[in-house]
């Protein structure tokens, strides 16, 4: 029987995994590094950029908060408490990657993608040091947060794979509309940029000594403004075409939720813009850069199909649990077992 423990089924998900275990780990993998990608950013609003003034230790004797004349204890704890949260991070990523290794059939694609969430959980620890050990140099900080896109990526990319099979892709949609789809996801890639370049432009260092990029704030903030209304264009043309083209219903509907998740993003823009840019409309703002960037992978992925999910064989049944045999009289004939014939 199946255990109503919550940890023996999470052990189960991980060492005895099926299609369906597979597809909610990868999902809890996007979830986690969506989730980082907005504490980060409430780490630099809220001052703790430097709450923890060294790596990996967060004072110099100390790889916990301790007594910091610099510091107040509020920026540590915040600054610590994002450091434990990419540990949790790196254990979703180390739980998906056993899962796609013990799946079984074993897909290829699966454990490529999978192998990339804790190593790169770990390559973003040590450029979260680097950032920490250059005062929170502007340069250093955008690609700590640009990492963060690409490893959202690879995530989007295992939980759509888990939840298809296969078979080599077949196009559900014209041509150009595949086209119009990967330029989009260029334009969103150069969004996300130019945000970076916009957090190290304006008011939220992470900490009062912290470096800024010499530019003009209202010069790149209507670069990144441009960039949105050219994303919003080419989601709206993209979304036209599919439904002049009939194109599937999902398809349609991802590329709807992609329009609406972005119109709901460039309002919280100009909020933060027109308000003196507080705080939690920055932490909101991030979160929902992350959601732009799922959704416009999703619209990628719906313009094609892979067949269907491939059955899955439970380890235990398949190796621990062999055929029961009869018991063999002494003349070798299978021997009574009591029950009718």
């Amino acid at each position: 029987m199946r255990s109503d423990n919550p940890v023996t089924r999470l052990v189960d998900a991980v060492w005895r995994p099926t299609s369906a275990s597979m597809r909610w780990l990868a999902l809890a993998g996007v979830a986690g590094n969506a989730v980082i990608m907005s504490t980060g950013a409430a780490v630099r609003v809220s001052g703790s950029g430097l709450g923890c003034p060294t790596w990996p230790k967060c004072t110099g004797d100390s790889l916990v908060p301790s007594h910091s004349p610099e510091h107040a204890a509020v920026n540590m704890a915040i600054e610590f408490g994002n450091r434990l949260l990419t540990f949790l991070v790196l254990a979703v990523g180390v739980a998906v990657f056993v899962a796609a290794v013990r799946l079984s059939p074993r897909r290829r694609d699966l454990v490529r993608l999978a192998a990339v969430q804790p190593l790169s959980v770990v390559a973003q620890a040590v450029v979260g040091g680097i950032v920490v050990l250059t005062d929170l140099n502007p340069a250093a900080v955008t690609a700590h947060f640009l990492l963060s896109p690409a490893l959202l990526a690879a995530a989007t990319a295992l939980w759509i794979r888990a939840s298809e099979g296969d078979a080599p892709a077949h196009r559900l949609v014209r041509a150009e509309l595949v086209w119009l789809a990967r330029a989009l996801i260029g334009v969103v890639v150069v969004l996300l940029v130019a945000g970076t370049v916009v957090t190290g432009t304006g008011p939220h260092a992470g900490d009062a000594k912290a470096p800024r990029f010499g530019f003009r704030i209202e010069q790149v903030a209507q670069l990144h403004a441009d960039v949105v209304w050219a994303t919003v264009g080419l989601t709206f043309a993209l979304l036209l075409g599919l439904r002049l083209t009939n194109a599937p219903r999902r398809a349609q509907r991802c590329a709807l939720e992609l329009l609406v998740v972005e119109l709901a993003q460039g309002v919280i823009g100009y909020v933060q813009y027109f308000t003196g840019v507080p705080g939690p409309l920055v932490v909101l703002h991030v979160l929902g850069s992350a959601l732009v960037w799922i959704a416009t992978l999703r619209v990628a992925f719906a313009l094609r199909e892979r067949g269907p999910v491939p059955a899955t064989t439970p380890r235990a049944v398949r190796k621990s649990e062999p055929e029961p045999r009869l018991p063999v009289s002494p003349e070798g004939d299978p021997a009574p077992t009591g029950r009718a014939r």
